[in-house]
C-alpha cells in the first residue's frame, strides 16, 4: 500500500484533495497532516474520517520534531504539500506568520523528504501546490504561463514565490523528484468565510454590507475547487519531474461583475426581490499592493495530461451557493468558532 502525505488537508482545497484521494485510491494510505490553525476544519472531512485508508495527524510543518517523528514512523511514497497561510490581507498585517509557514515549513518538509528518499528517489514525488499570485499583475491582455517571470507584490505571494524557488532548488541541487503547480482563485464548498465569495454569501444572508475593494475592477480567474483537486490528481500521477503546471478555470471576472452575479443568484435562491442583495454592495478602500489582473494559461496541463475544467463559473457559482444554503449549520459553526472543538470531540487530546 502506497503512503501519501497530504499537508494542510483540513483546509479548503486540501480537504477536497484528501477526499478525492481516499475515495479514488483505496490501495493508498492517505495521511493528513494539519496544524488546525483557524482555517483548518476537520468537519470538512466527516464523510471519510473513519475510512481504513485515511489517518489524521495534528502537527505543524514548521516543527522539525513533529515532521521528524512522522517520517520516522512512515515511509512515504509521495507528498502533496498544500499547507500554507494564504490570505493576502492577513499577510499584510502579519508577514512573519507567512514566512514561517510558507517558507520554513516547506524547507522542513523538503529536508525530511530528501533524507528519507536519499537512497531511492526514482518512485517518489514531492508535489508543491502554489498560486498564480507569484507572477504579479497583468495588464488588460496576456496570460500567465509557466515561464512568466516571478513578480510577487504582497508578503503572501512573496512567501509562496520563495517556497517555489526552494522546491526547484532541491530538484536541481539534490535531485529531489518534484513537481509544482500554480493555480488561480479557488471557490466552492467548505471555503473559510474570510474569502470573497463565502464572505459575500454570508453577508447577503444576514443583510450586511458586501465589501468590495476600490472600484471592483480587479480581475481574477476562478477555478472550482473540485476541478482543482482533479488537476492535482493528474499532475501528481502524470506530471514530469522538475516541471511546473498552471491550473486555471478559464473564467475571468471583474470583482464587481462577479459580486453582482452572486447577488442575482442569491436573490433567486432566497426568493427575495430582484436587486435586493445588490443594495448591500459597499466599496471600501483598496487593498495595499492590489494586483489588477490574474489570468492563467492552462494549455500545457491540458495538452500533456488531458485535464480541463468541468464547470463554467455561472454553473459553479449556483452549485456553490446551493451548498452554503444547504449547510447553514456549517457556516454557523465556522463563524462562531465552534468548529475548533471538533478535533477534541472526535480524536481526544492526543
Amino acid at each position: 500500500m502506497k503512503k501519501i502525505l497530504i499537508t494542510g488537508g483540513a483546509g479548503f482545497i486540501g480537504s477536497h484533495v484528501v477526499r478525492l484521494m481516499v475515495n479514488k485510491y483505496p490501495d493508498y494510505k492517505i495521511i493528513n497532516l494539519d496544524a488546525l490553525t483557524y482555517a483548518g476544519n476537520l468537519e470538512n472531512l466527516k464523510d471519510i474520517e473513519h475510512k481504513n485508508n485515511y489517518e489524521f495527524v495534528k502537527g505543524d510543518i514548521t516543527d522539525p520534531k513533529v515532521v521528524g517523528r512522522l517520517f520516522g514512523t512512515n515511509q512515504f511514497d509521495g507528498i502533496i504539500h498544500l499547507a500554507a497561510e494564504s490570505h493576502v490581507d492577513r499577510s499584510i498585517s502579519n508577514p512573519m506568520e507567512f514566512i514561517n509557514s510558507n517558507i520554513v515549513g516547506t524547507v522542513t518538509l523538503l529536508n525530511a523528504a530528501r533524507e528519507q528518499w536519499k537512497d531511492k528517489m526514482e518512485s517518489k514525488r514531492f508535489y508543491h501546490i502554489s498560486t498564480d499570485e507569484v507572477y504579479g499583475s497583468l495588464g488588460e491582455t496576456g496570460l500567465f504561463t509557466e515561464t512568466t517571470a516571478y513578480d510577487p507584490r504582497s508578503p503572501y505571494s512573496a512567501s509562496k514565490a520563495s517556497s517555489d524557488h526552494l522546491v526547484r532548488a532541491y530538484y536541481h541541487t539534490f535531485g529531489l523528484p518534484i513537481v509544482i503547480s500554480n493555480c488561480s482563485n479557488n471557490y466552492g464548498p467548505n471555503q473559510f468565510p474570510e474569502k470573497l465569495l463565502p464572505l459575500a454569501i454570508n453577508n447577503i444572508l444576514n443583510k450586511k454590507p458586501i465589501p468590495v475593494y476600490g472600484k471592483g475592477d480587479n480581475i481574477r480567474d476562478w477555478l472550482y475547487v473540485e476541478d482543482h483537486a482533479a488537476a492535482i490528481d493528474v499532475i501528481y500521477h502524470g506530471g514530469r519531474n522538475g516541471e511546473t503546471y498552471n491550473i486555471g478555470g478559464i473564467n475571468e471576472w471583474k470583482n464587481i461583475d462577479l459580486i453582482k452575479l452572486l447577488c442575482q443568484v442569491m436573490d433567486e435562491q432566497l426568493n427575495r426581490p430582484k436587486g435586493d442583495a445588490e443594495q448591500l454592495i459597499t466599496f471600501v478602500k483598496d487593498r495595499s499592493g492590489h494586483d489588477q489582473r490574474y489570468a492563467i494559461d492552462s494549455s500545457k496541463l491540458m495538452k500533456e495530461l488531458g485535464w480541463k475544467p468541468s464547470l463554467q463559473f455561472e454553473e459553479g457559482l449556483v452549485k456553490t451557493v446551493k451548498w452554503y444554503l444547504d449547510n447553514l449549520d456549517w457556516m454557523k459553526r465556522v463563524m462562531s468558532g465552534e468548529y475548533e472543538s471538533y478535533y477534541n470531540d472526535q480524536y481526544g487530546d492526543r
